[in-house]
């Protein structure tokens, strides 16, 4: 069996930049994509003809690899368009730091963008219907996870005031963020009586639908240190996945993050009790659970009680996703890259109001398909080399 080796701070995050969050009317999703690659570019002093590694995956472009190099007027060594939904950018960060250590690019940059709210289209998805699931008429994706939900629900007793303890955590980080496009209070009287969308789902246990881009550029740490005042280094990441239709997932209350976590904790050298701060992907309320328990940070079983009393909510134990998540801050179809965002900023200590003290180890955790893909990255500071 190989060894599992990943470059351990050998490359680092040295800008991030956000663009169009929540609504952004007249941009294309390449145009949202690229403006906000050129914020976080312009922000250490490089332009695009710098960049000779691009990453990018749109909703409602196939070959956006090519799109993106030709809107920017660039030729790069590399260009990886890989879609795995929304996990495919944590996947982009991994292929962009093992190229850097080769040397088969010097400056990578990892983007995305959609305009899914605003479009005249509306939404895009990128999930065909499965012959074996048509007939029972399953509403995608909502369906898929109201499914993972009913049987976690059955296995371990969940109740939907635990379901809503993640909802209103969420919602109390967004209300730190300026940049979160829902802010209003949010009481568990009111998660409790809001309209159901597919049982025991309601429209509080659902992912925002807004428009936005996000942008990251990376380079090998040795040039880091002269772009950023302090890099974020990538310590690990790795990737797993076991399925596609929700219909073929094993077990519907264990995911692949159980794979991916423990890969990545490993090859950074740390356990679930060294990290700071948790991003997870929180496309639905029942995804935050699963994952805290899947990435290790308690028991199976054990999440609905591990997440009472604002344990995960500003002031609690563990913050975990700072920003206000998929829930409250922004969801434009494909959440991945905020993520790591949200991570890098905490360690840079640029998160404002809602900046977590002392921050020094992150995981960053993305989900691709109805708990399809799972890629987890550890992020940490230069103390942490």
């Amino acid at each position: 069996m190989s060894q599992d080796r990943f470059p351990r701070g050998k490359t680092a995050i040295v800008s991030t930049a956000t663009y169009g969050m929540g609504e952004a009317p007249g941009f294309s999703s390449m145009d949202l994509a690229v403006s906000a690659s050129v914020r976080a570019l312009g922000a250490v002093g490089l332009k695009p003809s710098d960049v000779d590694g691009l990453f990018i995956g749109l909703p409602d472009d196939f070959l956006s690899g090519l799109t993106f190099a030709e809107y920017l007027g660039i030729t790069p060594k590399v260009t990886d368009n890989n879609r795995t939904g929304g996990s495919a950018f944590l996947t982009h960060c991994m292929w962009a730091a093992l190229a850097l250590e080769a040397g088969q690019c010097d400056v990578a940059l990892v983007a995305y963008g959609s305009n899914q709210r605003s479009a005249s289209g509306g939404l895009v998805s990128a999930m065909r219907p499965s012959p074996y699931e048509v007939p029972y008429r399953l509403p995608r994706p909502v369906g898929a996870y109201a499914l993972a939900t009913s049987r976690y629900m059955h296995q371990y007793g969940l109740k939907r005031e635990q379901l809503g303890e993640v909802a209103l955590a969420a919602r109390k980080w967004a209300q730190l963020n300026p940049d979160a496009f829902v802010r209003d209070p949010l009481s568990m009287e009111e998660y409790l009586k809001s309209r159901m969308v597919s049982d025991p789902l309601s429209v509080r246990d659902c992912c925002l639908v807004t428009d936005g881009a996000a942008a990251i550029v990376m380079t090998r740490a040795d040039r880091a240190r002269s772009l950023a005042k302090k890099p974020v280094y990538i310590l690990g990441n790795a990737a797993s996945a076991r399925h596609r239709d929700i219909t073929s997932m094993p077990d519907l209350t264990t995911t692949a993050a159980s794979i991916s976590g423990p890969r990545a904790m490993a090859q950074a050298g740390v356990t679930p009790k060294d990290i700071d701060v948790v991003e997870v992907y929180d496309a639905f309320t029942i995804n935050t659970l699963l994952f805290l328990e899947d990435l290790g940070f308690c028991k199976k079983g054990e999440a609905g009680a591990f997440v009472e009393g604002g344990r995960i909510a500003p002031g609690g134990e563990l913050p975990v996703n700072t920003n206000g998540g998929g829930l409250s801050c922004v969801h434009p179809g494909m959440y991945g890259l905020f993520i790591v965002i949200e991570a890098a900023q905490q360690l840079q200590g640029t998160a404002g109001a809602r900046q977590v003290k002392d921050a020094r180890l992150a995981v960053a955790h993305g989900n691709g398909g109805e708990l399809s893909s799972q890629v987890t990255m550890v992020l940490g500071t230069e103390e942490t080399l």
